[in-house]
């Protein structure tokens, strides 16, 4: 390995993002195997395809209602004590769920309840891990990486975790998937416990509501920050929602069924791992162009099923997707975090995730009737269209086109281990 190739890989040698990383890694495998494990648990118990929306709902909406409080929380308190408390929650949800799991006819009520204490969670804990980041990386100029190796862990376990969850769920059934899920968190836990991390000062707001403004105009005042938001937003309407519901209907029309579209959805992981890798160690001077022209790969598979490709040629346009994922996610991220103060960096990053979240579940429940009515090609078609004209747009604007990285200070002192924080 070369001295430069070590060196992308350097922050897995400092103790503190070393520990917080191996511990979120371990959760966020256990999560998306969770995933699967409950999607079976209700279909193995009798439930239809209504009862495993609804269950799937009860995880999405808590997340989207709590973001903003996640935000002032992250920022009042700090955001590793949100974060632990965020992990302490799931794992302890996650224990009840296996144990409920265990009953002979689990009621969907009881398994729709604990999943949004799952969600609640989630909307907690979001915004807390994006204030968070910035706080255990002691060299400014390496913010970057840490949200690159952050997003190769996030690929590599969506990648691995649902063939994982398979061979568990078979062997073993969901209950047992889901007890490990909540020893995941606890291994998570354990490392937010054990770091020392330095705590932003600020002027505190009398209320909440103070906080919650204070927020929203650190947010809207970043011309850049807030359109790139509502790009990501509207494509998870009408670009990548339909792709997720329309996607599996023509492989199993036409590409081959469920395998053919496992292979596509493998490609799409593959390729969010090798952005991953590709962006690792690289700081453009121009972190948003990139960004922005690299989320032109998103227009790729939804144009490769609306021109009749088959799975091969979608699987490759996958890939290609799924490494611009990678490289937007790590640059927008690190944008982010550069440029808003540390003391904002939760609310900023609650109502960034709100924004990007919220008119998601909206695209899967129209893509089904929008395709019956104007067919499924157009449907794909136009959201691959929407996507290159609203790359376009987006890099048409200076506060995008022209925002720079800045220039990184000296590293800061060391994080010091194991003794627990007080922020």
């Amino acid at each position: 390995m070369t001295p430069k190739t070590q060196g992308r890989w350097a922050l897995l040698r400092e103790h503190a993002f070393r520990r917080y990383w191996l511990g979120h890694t371990t959760s966020m495998l256990g999560s998306t195997t969770a995933s699967v494990a409950v999607a079976f648990a209700v279909l193995d118990g009798g439930g239809d395809g209504t009862a495993l929306g609804t269950v799937m709902a009860a995880r999405i909406v808590p997340v989207v209602l709590v973001l903003p409080v996640g935000g002032i929380l992250a920022d009042r308190l700090g955001a590793r004590r949100v974060a632990l408390a965020a992990d302490l929650l799931r794992c302890a949800v996650q224990a009840a769920l296996a144990a409920l799991l265990l009953t002979d006819r689990p009621p969907l009520w009881g398994t729709a309840a604990l999943v949004a204490l799952w969600g609640l969670g989630e909307g907690f804990c979001l915004p807390a891990l994006g204030a968070l980041v910035p706080a255990l990386v002691r060299d400014p100029a390496r913010l970057a990486d840490a949200n690159s190796l952050l997003g190769l862990a996030r690929s590599t376990t969506t990648v691995a975790g649902p063939a994982l969850a398979g061979l568990l769920v078979a062997a073993a059934g969901p209950a047992t998937v889901l007890a490990l899920d909540a020893a995941s968190y606890a291994a998570s836990a354990l490392a937010l416990a054990t770091v020392v991390v330095p705590t932003a000062r600020r002027g505190r707001a009398d209320t909440l509501l103070d906080d919650l403004r204070h927020g929203w105009t650190e947010f809207r005042s970043r011309t850049w920050l807030w359109l790139t938001t509502a790009q990501m937003g509207l494509f998870n309407l009408l670009v990548w929602a339909p792709f997720l519901v329309l996607g599996p209907l023509l492989a199993h029309q036409r590409l081959g069924g469920a395998a053919a579209w496992g292979t596509v959805m493998a490609a799409y992981g593959a390729g969010a791992v090798l952005g991953g890798l590709l962006v690792l160690g690289r700081r453009p001077r121009r972190p948003l162009a990139v960004a922005t022209l690299a989320a032109l790969g998103w227009a790729l598979p939804s144009a490769a099923l609306a021109a009749g490709a088959g799975a091969a040629t979608t699987a490759l346009a996958a890939l290609v997707a799924g490494i611009g994922t990678a490289v937007c996610d790590t640059l927008y991220t690190t944008a982010t975090q550069q440029h808003v103060p540390a003391e904002a960096l939760g609310r900023v990053h609650s109502f960034e995730a709100l924004g990007a979240f919220v008119l998601g579940p909206i695209g899967l429940a129209a893509a089904g009737p929008l395709a019956a009515h104007l067919g499924t090609g157009r449907v794909l078609a136009l959201g691959a269209l929407w996507q290159v004209a609203a790359c376009s747009a987006v890099l048409a604007v200076p506060a995008v086109r022209t925002l720079r990285a800045p220039a990184a200070p000296g590293p800061r002192s060391a994080v010091r281990t194991p003794v627990p924080s007080t922020d």
